[in-house]
């Protein structure tokens, strides 16, 4: 007989969910990649907890962490999605995450140390789905804070995202302590769970814990993906001797592990400090850590430090300035033309060019959403003022689409449209969505359903028309993520107003920018000009 043979590959769960193959597997149970029979085959990750665990504080302890991967993965895209929960023959608890294509940030680092800027971007990541845990899920009413307990390399997964790049999730929050005990249950926390080599000094002790604990771990996460390096290294591989090095070992200097690393002051002072013997010695939150890798890494970059948040409501904001409107447009500039989805929305666009600027709206350079409704259908309209001349200029401009969506501190979608000319350089056309409203969803919505949107040019000088009007595509994978985006809007808890999460999107906004250039300089040399 087979050793290698799991009796589980080929059962269906719950009469939904295919067992295919294993793609992971530890002390706590195994992984299985899946397949979603009720959604056509799509790919799924399928946990188990290990037959050698099934006792009732195991069995709640497993269920405790589906319930807090459902609630942080619908908050936050830097935490692994848990999306069901079951259980399965001889009572075997289970929960279903989604599937992700990538590797583990243990693997990119055995593979040779992060380069300075793709490690900034990482750990912001993890610091963002680290926050979201620490800022705590509801439960029975209350917030629960939620402490990590098991920040390591393993458990941060690095995948490839279409619209975002390289993306970090944290995952397994199978050890996390939710910061809800009374009295008789506390006793919990102070019995040793973590992984040694990670361990804060008061973790190992078994003491109460807070945020900081998770600070020192991800300290020592952060000088490994640089350095490739451990900090710290006891004497021998046992309790004791890994309690006497966090406790009284200094760790090791980035000179020391790395001497011909090059690293910004600040950042090697902000990783050294989150791994202080003292908590009181580290950074106090997550958000504290964000806000120096932020600046780090604008310093890095050259950018001058993202703007306050914009005192228009959320989704009415002014057009950011263009360079050099004098010039004449490019008579070499060629908008390629995309395929539109097979609907009648002709009768929308010809009521686009009937309508006046909205007498609500002040005469000025903003952007802002408004549904647009004929006598056959209704699409969502981006109404834009601009003057005259820069309307003329930019009649062939390439016109580009993107979308960022942030659940916490507070649900906001910054929706991107950009125009395009090689001479005038790009016009940015920000959008942003508290999708806390239900006049939000019902947009996103709409870009779902549809999969366009109208482009309504108004000049300045005429508000009786528009000027100019132009139909966008949204790719299908978009269309449904508005739908994911919706569902997790609703479920999210808000830890923050929503000019919170509006500075957090804009800071990312400034750094794509450049991206979006890029893609929008290729998308028009790839297309030949017309011939008339």
């Amino acid at each position: 007989m087979n050793e290698n043979f799991d009796p589980n590959l080929g059962q269906v769960l719950v009469s939904r969910y295919r067992l295919i193959e294993i793609i992971g597997q530890g002390s706590m149970g195994k992984v299985y990649r899946a397949e979603d029979q009720i959604l056509g085959g799509v790919t799924v990750a399928v946990k188990f907890l290990s037959q050698t665990l099934l006792n009732a504080a195991m069995k709640q302890r497993f269920a405790d962490e589906a319930r807090t991967g459902a609630q942080l993965g619908q908050r936050s895209i830097h935490i692994v999605r848990v999306l069901d929960y079951g259980v399965h023959q001889n009572d075997s608890p289970f929960y279903v995450m989604e599937y992700m294509e990538g590797k583990n940030l243990s693997d990119l680092i055995e593979m040779g140390p992060l380069s300075v800027k793709r490690f900034i971007r990482l750990a912001r990541h993890m610091c963002l789905g680290l926050q979201c845990a620490h800022d705590g899920i509801k439960i029975d009413g209350k917030i629960c804070k939620i402490v990590h307990r098991d920040v390591k390399p393993s458990n941060v997964f690095v995948i490839s995202d279409p619209g975002l790049g390289e993306v970090a999730k944290v995952l397994d929050f199978g050890i996390a302590k939710l910061f809800r005990d009374t009295a008789e249950n506390s006793n919990q926390t102070r019995s040793f769970m973590g992984t040694l080599a990670y361990c804060s000094p008061e973790q190992i002790e078994g003491k109460d814990l807070d945020d900081r604990s998770d600070i020192y771990s991800l300290g020592i996460t952060m000088f490994e993906a640089l350095t490739g390096k451990m900090p710290i290294e006891p004497e021998a591989h046992t309790l004791l001797s890994w309690y006497k090095a966090h406790r009284g070992k200094p760790p090791k200097t980035f000179a020391e592990a790395a001497p011909s690393l090059k690293l910004p002051p600040t950042l090697d002072d902000l990783i050294m400090s989150c791994m202080a013997k003292s908590p009181e010695d580290r950074p106090a939150s997550m958000t504290e850590i964000l806000t120096s890798l932020d600046e780090i890494r604008d310093r890095l970059e050259g950018r001058r430090a993202a703007p306050p948040p914009p005192t228009a409501s959320p989704e009415e904001v002014e057009v950011e300035p263009t360079p050099d409107l004098a010039r004449p447009p490019s008579k070499d500039t060629y908008v390629p033309s995309i395929p539109l989805p097979q609907q009648r929305f002709w009768s929308v666009e010809q009521a686009g060019w009937t309508v006046p600027w909205p007498q609500d709206k002040p005469v000025a350079q903003i952007v802002f959403p408004r549904m647009l409704t004929s006598e056959q259908d209704e699409a969502v309209g981006l109404w834009v003022m601009l003057t005259r001349t820069e309307v003329q200029q930019r009649l062939l401009s390439t016109r580009y689409n993107h979308f960022l969506c942030l659940m916490a501190p507070h649900p906001m979608l910054l929706w991107i449209t950009a125009i395009y000319d090689a001479q005038l350089g790009p016009r940015w056309l920000p959008c942003y969505l508290d999708l806390k409203l239900d006049r939000s969803q019902q947009f996103l919505r709409s870009l779902s359903q549809k999969g366009y949107y109208l482009l309504l040019f108004f000049a300045m000088e005429d508000l009786e028309e528009p000027a100019n009007v132009k139909t966008l595509a949204i790719s299908p994978y978009q269309r449904q993520l508005f739908q994911d985006w919706i569902g997790m809007a609703q479920q999210a808890i808000s830890t923050a107003s929503p000019a919170a999460s509006k500075q957090i999107l804009k800071a990312e906004f400034e750094r794509i920018k450049p991206d979006i250039v890029k893609k929008m300089e290729n998308a028009k040399s790839a297309f030949p000009l017309p011939t008339f």
